[in-house]
């Protein structure tokens, strides 16, 4: 629980101070094991910081609110919502002058320095995996490692940063560092650094946990989505999910599926390319993630200015069997969930290759669409007949929480209004203080 969040938005309410204060005390007694009295004056101290900290007029102290909420544009939720969020973060960064920048919206970022490639890529731990730390580690390090391999690039180190909410026990940080070091001693890629603090510090009390894992890796042929070529064709491996199967699993109870995310066959299948004589053959490479295939297909189509074509029943047959069957009992559409496969975009004659040589360390893999000059979108061959193939606003619902809340429906055109007019601001602020700091 946010108190701050409850304190300020009490008080925007026009509530007394003093009855703000009695009910966040009662709430903090819920969470915390701490007497009444000690409740009362927390929650004094609370509001006192608060009242210090509101109605402050200095420009580089308040924002441009879009009065659109995270949840309701989908940020986060791998949609049409939060790709369009992503797009916004793009402009107000600006031209970067990287080899592959935010603008490309790729696994990974990619600069040149010393004559070689650097890739740097970082993923957010599955929220929902919060209490259950070993997971969360060890597939959010599967995830970053996933999309440094992707960019052509070989994992030299790993970085961490781990939040834990005032109330959690300390063993979640162990836990979850022992998921991110499985992951890298397997893969011999060191975890160098990190940073270990509490979520919101004293103001967020409960046990929550968040964090991230990232990685540097080295390259001298990149594969970038914009790569992708008229006719290329898609090579998909298997895939068994990684976080998001994870979570569909524990919260519909299909536990037994949970192992089937444990593995290392991304990973060893990019290791083996990248070993390979045909890395600099390949014109792209991504993972199978952002609002599933539906999502990243789409985007690949934007940023390459291309036209992809996806066959259906091909890609259902590398969804691995134990997956498919739990996905297909709940009703979650196995084309917009991450299925954590790899999608590799080549000439014919390379990706026959690839295949073969997947093939031989036991990756199951098959062609599942091509890229053609025309329209840049994506396109879905179902039943012998095309039909688009674009992304939901949120990906598939793979929760009983999210499929209540994909239910609301809002006016997202309009939603999109006010979040350009928030992104102008920020980018307007920017400017302002490069400009008062570099003296023009």
């Amino acid at each position: 629980m946010d108190v701050e969040g409850y304190a300020r938005r009490n008080l925007e309410r026009g509530r007394a101070p003093q009855d703000i204060i009695t009910d966040l005390a009662g709430r903090i007694v819920e969470i915390k094991k701490i007497s009444h009295e000690h409740a009362l004056n927390f929650a004094h101290a609370v509001l006192v910081e608060v009242q210090a900290t509101s109605n402050l007029t200095a420009d580089i102290l308040k924002y441009e609110k879009a009065g659109v909420s995270m949840g309701a544009f989908g940020v986060g939720s791998r949609g049409t919502g939060d790709f369009y969020a992503h797009r916004k973060i793009a402009e107000i960064i600006g031209t970067s002058g990287a080899t592959v920048g935010v603008e490309d919206m790729d696994d990974a970022g990619v600069v040149q320095a010393g004559g070689q490639f650097i890739v740097c890529t970082v993923d957010g731990m599955h929220s929902r995996l919060s209490d259950f730390p070993y997971l969360a580690g060890f597939h959010v390090t599967r995830a970053t490692l996933r999309d440094c391999y992707v960019m052509g690039a070989r994992p030299v180190m790993l970085f961490s940063d781990i939040h834990v909410a005032d109330d959690g026990d300390v063993a979640k940080i162990f836990d979850y560092t022992a998921g991110v070091t499985t992951v890298g001693e397997l893969t011999g890629v060191p975890l160098v650094s990190g940073s270990t603090l509490r979520i919101g510090g004293d103001m967020v009390i409960g046990d929550r946990m968040t964090g991230c894992v990232g990685t540097v890796g080295v390259a001298e042929h990149i594969t970038a989505r914009r790569q992708a070529a008229d006719g290329d064709l898609l090579l998909m491996t298997e895939g068994a999910g990684g976080g998001t199967i994870a979570t569909t699993a524990l919260y519909y109870g299909y536990h037994d599926v949970v192992d089937r995310t444990i593995n290392l066959t991304f990973l060893r299948a990019a290791d083996k390319i990248l070993s390979s004589d045909l890395l600099g053959s390949i014109h792209a490479m991504t993972d199978v993630t952002n609002g599933g295939l539906r999502g990243d297909v789409h985007e690949m189509a934007k940023t390459a200015g291309l036209r992809f074509v996806v066959i259906e029943d091909a890609v259902q047959d590398l969804v691995d069997p134990m997956v498919y069957r739990m996905l297909m009992d709940l009703e979650i559409d196995p084309l917009g969930v991450s299925l954590d496969a790899m999608l590799i975009i080549a000439p014919p004659d390379v990706i026959y290759q690839v295949q073969s040589l997947l093939s031989g360390i036991g990756v199951k893999s098959s062609v599942v669409g091509k890229v053609e000059v025309g329209t840049p979108e994506p396109v879905l061959i179902r039943d012998g007949k095309e039909e688009p193939f674009n992304p939901r606003f949120r990906e598939a619902a793979y929760t009983p929480l999210k499929k209540l809340v994909e239910r609301e429906q809002q006016d997202f055109e309009m939603m999109k209004q006010k979040v350009d007019h928030a992104a102008k601001a920020a980018i307007a602020k920017k400017e302002r203080v490069i400009q008062k700091l570099s003296g023009k």
